[in-house]
């Protein structure tokens, strides 16, 4: 079963930062899905086609953060969760934080490489151009995020940590920037494989209640077949990212911590349009 353009669920954003649920859901191995706590394996066995529909829903609360539709509002007792977008200046973590930001009795802190740079960023739409697609990028007000430096490559455990102290929930939108070609399989290692893992080591250090990874489709691929496929040969050309993501993904779940892993097939700054195909 494929599963295309899935920031189209439905999902509220505040499945994703709900407290710890005790059941767990055995992942599918269909490219686009969702595991979810407490500790399932990569090669667990499956689910039906309807059930996986019905948990993915769920589960794809992350990518609910993408879209453009207003969010419920919150009753105004409701307790603020302090929520970390940990890459914030990235196209996927801009959008987490500018969508986490509009929300009511929800504060915001963007963990960014550089505070001033990142500052300035923010601040500001641009147009970007990623193949064959040009895409327009909102600002965020900073005046309604908190910017801290968050570094998962040169960051020790315990400087992580300390950044995450207070919050209630981590969202891991990371990931290298294809460079040097000589270089990107140093730097996807460092950043989608040790980085991500320091980071999640952290979180629980920092007693953070919930960790969602926003990873790729394909990073299990050569569990089932698909390592010869054009999706998985040339995203993983990047450095073998998909594998170092997958190791990362694997980490989390033996982490003891409450998570959701998200594998998106591909996602736009453009508003969701059209069926959601499967």
């Amino acid at each position: 079963m494929k599963l295309a353009s899935l920031f189209l669920l439905p999902a509220t954003a505040a499945l994703a930062f709900a407290p710890p649920q005790t059941k767990s859901i055995r992942k599918s191995s269909s490219p686009a899905l969702f595991a979810s706590s407490q500790g399932q394996n990569d090669d667990d066995g499956l689910l039906s086609r309807r059930a996986v529909l019905g948990q993915s829903v769920a589960m794809a609360s992350t990518l609910s953060l993408l879209s453009l539709s207003p969010l419920p509002a919150l009753s105004d007792d409701a307790a603020i969760s302090t929520v970390v977008v940990a890459g914030s200046t990235g196209q996927t973590g801009r959008r987490i934080v500018e969508r986490l930001a509009s929300r009511p009795a929800t504060s915001v802190v963007a963990g960014v490489r550089n505070v001033a740079k990142a500052q300035k960023s923010l601040s500001e739409s641009s147009t970007v151009v990623r193949g064959a697609m040009v895409q327009t990028v909102p600002s965020v007000s900073a005046s309604s995020v908190s910017l801290k430096e968050l570094n998962v490559v040169s960051d020790s455990v315990d400087a992580m940590a300390e950044t995450l102290k207070g919050a209630d929930s981590l969202v891991i939108a990371v990931g290298f920037v294809p460079g040097n070609p000589l270089k990107m399989n140093d730097a996807a290692h460092e950043v989608d494989n040790v980085g991500t893992c320091k980071l999640i080591d952290a979180a629980k250090k920092a007693g953070v209640k919930k960790v969602v990874m926003v990873s790729s489709i394909l990073t299990n691929g050569r569990n089932w077949g698909q390592e010869k496929s054009p999706g998985f040969i040339v995203t993983n050309a990047f450095g073998n990212v998909l594998d170092e993501k997958l190791v990362a993904e694997n980490y989390l779940r033996q982490s003891g911590l409450d998570y959701t892993i998200v594998r998106p097939g591909g996602l736009k700054a453009k508003p969701p349009a059209g069926p959601l195909k499967i």
